[in-house]
């Protein structure tokens, strides 16, 4: 007879009851999840209770008093605290035997193609089309699944992606959703604060459904078993109606670009664009041009009186207020590159302070052929 005080159970045992379930498998799982909000509370939350054995945890954002209705990995007390780093101790309190890494930092400019390769699912909650774009593309180009979530209000959908083949993200966007992007941009292309996107109204109990599904997703991918794939599963919080739409594929479309034949190199961020050229220059020819994933600005110029001032940095990282002449206050034009070649003036100037971020991975072009190249040695530092 079992005593009601026998702990010999193993903590997932319950789990291998399920005829096809493998809990190593999902211990030795990679998953990045994108967003440490409500939906990246209740995805983080199932993803410890699920054993999953490795997260990489992402979010820019500090903790809110609004955050505490949704969130249940925050406490009062954590209020003003980065999320990333307050969700991913409260993971490890969960699950001891998680490693966990996380960053405070915005996935658009801060996180290396590297990571998305890493992973074995991508696992978004967000509340933002750009940066749904961006992760769209990125886990296009290192063949990487993966799986976003949206509420709204009572309402959510959860959707799966799968590169190279079938509909990604971006051929489930409309003129409308683009438009949004744009407006968040000014004339100039800096970042306009005024024009991010507004909060939008959600309860915990919407996220817990669309998490759940997500993470259940997530769980059949890791297993090899079919999942909702170009599809999406739509859920209505007033009625309970819940049904699936499947998304065609949309030609040309600019996401569908999957890097081949990529090149873990034993190089960091700190190499000097002189020596990263002539690396791949040795590969491919005198020619070669070194394509990056982010436009990156030059300096800033002025129109009007002609000022103008070198800064190397992400073009999404200068927001308008800070590209106003010191001379005559107008407003500086940057000037943007995203490639470079043997030509350029700054061979001395490292990945680095470009503002590209470590463990991302370069494409090196020479007429039609071409390799990617993975800053290797930046993995020990990024997945630390």
């Amino acid at each position: 007879m079992i005593k009601i005080n026998d702990f010999s159970e193993d903590r997932f045992s319950r789990f291998g009851l399920i005829n096809w379930w493998d809990q190593q498998k999902l211990l030795k799982s990679k998953v990045l999840v994108i967003g440490a909000g409500a939906l990246g509370n209740e995805i983080l939350k199932n993803l410890s209770l699920l054993g999953i054995g490795n997260i990489f945890l992402v979010d820019m954002d500090t903790i809110e008093n609004s955050n505490l209705s949704r969130s249940i990995l925050y406490r009062e007390c954590d209020n003003g605290k980065s999320k990333a780093e307050t969700a991913a101790k409260a993971v490890k309190n969960i699950f001891p035997g998680v490693n966990i890494k996380y960053l405070d930092g915005n996935v658009l400019y801060d996180l290396g193609l590297g990571v998305f390769r890493w992973a074995d699912v991508v696992i978004a909650g967000l509340d933002n089309r750009e940066a749904r774009l961006f992760i769209n593309r990125c886990c296009w180009k290192t063949n990487t699944p993966w799986i976003d979530g949206a509420i709204e209000q009572l309402n959510g959908v959860a959707r799966v992606f799968i590169p190279p083949d079938g509909a990604c993200y971006e051929c489930t966007m409309s003129k409308v959703d683009m438009d949004i992007i744009r407006l968040r941009k000014s004339c100039n292309l800096l970042t306009r604060d005024e024009m991010i996107e507004g909060k939008v109204p959600t309860t915990p109990t919407s996220a817990s459904v669309i998490a759940g599904i997500q993470c259940q997703e997530a769980v059949k991918l890791i297993h090899g078993l079919p999942v909702i794939k170009s599809q999406g599963y739509m859920f209505n919080g007033l009625t309970h109606d819940s049904y699936i739409v499947e998304y065609p594929v949309k030609d040309e479309c600019f996401s569908h670009e999957t890097y081949e034949n990529i090149e873990d190199l034993d190089i960091c961020s700190d190499i000097k664009l002189g020596d990263l050229l002539e690396l791949a220059q040795k590969r491919l020819g005198i020619d070669t041009v070194i394509e990056f994933n982010h436009e990156i600005v030059k300096g800033l110029e002025c129109g009007s009186c002609g000022y103008s001032k070198e800064m190397f940095k992400l073009l999404g990282k200068i927001k308008k207020e800070e590209a106003v002449c010191e001379k005559c206050g107008s407003q500086l034009s940057p000037e943007i590159f995203h490639s470079i070649d043997n030509l350029i003036d700054f061979k001395d100037k490292t990945i680095k302070e470009l503002g590209i971020p470590p463990y991302d991975i370069i494409k090196a072009r020479h007429g039609m052929d071409d390799i990617f190249i993975c800053f290797n040695a930046d993995a020990s530092i990024v997945l630390k």
